[in-house]
């Protein structure tokens, strides 16, 4: 500012060259406005002090206050000002709004303390169901592994690499909650359920064993007669293999098959076995009669028919329809006379149904 007003008063007086005479005009013209900004500044605190002033007296006005009693009592009255009355009303105001605060933060914590109590409740019986989960998923560990072995033992195999006992009581399910675990907040889940798996592991291979057995034995259920040609529901046997009282002739004799009755005429009769017909024809005793060849010089014969459903060479698959129950040739009533021939011996068809391995 200032070099502004020199370069001004400069140009000013510019024209006589008197440096003298521009300097007495700049230093006349920066006193009167060091006075102009003093002025100002002084004026601008005299109306703040006044202020503050007006508001001290504002402040310090006195009240009076009467306490009067209905009673005789004596009058109660004491002098202050507005301040201490609006300081009062500050610090009344606070401590009630601080008690609400606080008093709504203590029934919060309760509640949350109360939730947590009931979480905790909720998780104590979560623990002892899954503890009785696990104990019953012991006991059918066990009994699989009997069976297993069991079913190992009648096939031939054995595990390559059997659990021992010791190793079994490790992977006790039981110990998944150990007692001075839980008093210490301790679980076990992780180590058993991982020894339990390695248990489960070492049982796949035997399966894995026998599920190969049984297919590679699959066609031996399906080439030797091992189910019942009849499989209506109300399917019994009338008469069984061997010694029996003939129901016409009343003599004793040899029965060389057994007879499936439904009470009725029409139920299927199903071919036992894969095989070849070799045989299809008619007899006075035996009526219409069907002769299948199976593998290993098995043969089955079916009497009685009432109708044939198969030709002589025809190809059949085991629980293909060969023809129809029937009361044709020497009978007393509708039924199915089958036999079994392994070569020239006839053997007692019950023995070829429901077959079962065996060493």
């Amino acid at each position: 500012m200032k070099l502004y007003l020199l370069y001004f008063i400069f140009r000013q007086v510019s024209g006589d060259n008197n440096l003298t005479q521009a300097y007495k005009k700049y230093r006349f013209h920066e006193k009167k406005n060091t006075l102009s900004l003093s002025s100002f500044v002084g004026m601008g605190l005299k109306a703040v002090g006044r202020f503050f002033l007006s508001v001290f007296h504002v402040f310090d006005n006195k009240l009076t206050i009467m306490i009067v009693p209905h009673s005789q009592g004596k009058v109660i009255n004491f002098q202050t000002n507005v301040f201490a009355v609006i300081l009062g009303i500050v610090l009344v105001v606070g401590v009630v709004s601080s008690f609400f605060y606080f008093n709504k933060q203590v029934v919060t914590s309760n509640n949350e303390i109360v939730r947590l109590m009931n979480e905790n409740r909720q998780t104590v019986a979560s623990l002892d169901e899954l503890r009785d989960e696990n104990n019953n998923l012991l006991q059918t560990a066990k009994r699989f592994q009997e069976s297993l072995s069991q079913s190992l033992s009648i096939l031939g195999l054995h595990q390559s690499d059997p659990i021992s006992k010791a190793a079994v009581k490790d992977s006790d399910l039981s110990s998944l909650f150990d007692t001075q675990d839980m008093a210490s907040g301790i679980l076990r889940e992780t180590s058993d359920i991982r020894q339990l798996a390695t248990y489960l592991d070492s049982a796949v291979q035997p399966l894995e064993q026998i599920g190969k057995m049984l297919e590679s034995q699959n066609s031996l259920f399906t080439d030797i007669p091992s189910i019942w040609p009849v499989q209506a529901k109300n399917t019994h046997i009338s008469m069984p293999f061997g010694p029996a009282i003939h129901p016409i002739t009343g003599q004793w004799y040899i029965h060389k098959g057994i007879d499936f009755s439904t009470w009725r005429s029409g139920d299927p009769i199903l071919a036992p076995a894969n095989g070849q017909v070799v045989t299809v024809g008619y007899n006075s005793s035996l009526g219409n009669y069907v002769i299948i060849k199976h593998k290993y010089s098995i043969y089955t014969r079916y009497a009685h028919m009432s109708t044939i459903r198969v030709k002589k060479g025809q190809m059949v698959s085991q629980k293909d329809v060969i023809g129809l129950i029937g009361n044709t040739g020497v009978t007393t009533g509708p039924h199915l006379h089958y036999e079994v021939h392994i070569g020239s011996d006839v053997v007692d068809p019950i023995k070829h149904i429901n077959v079962k391995l065996s060493k």
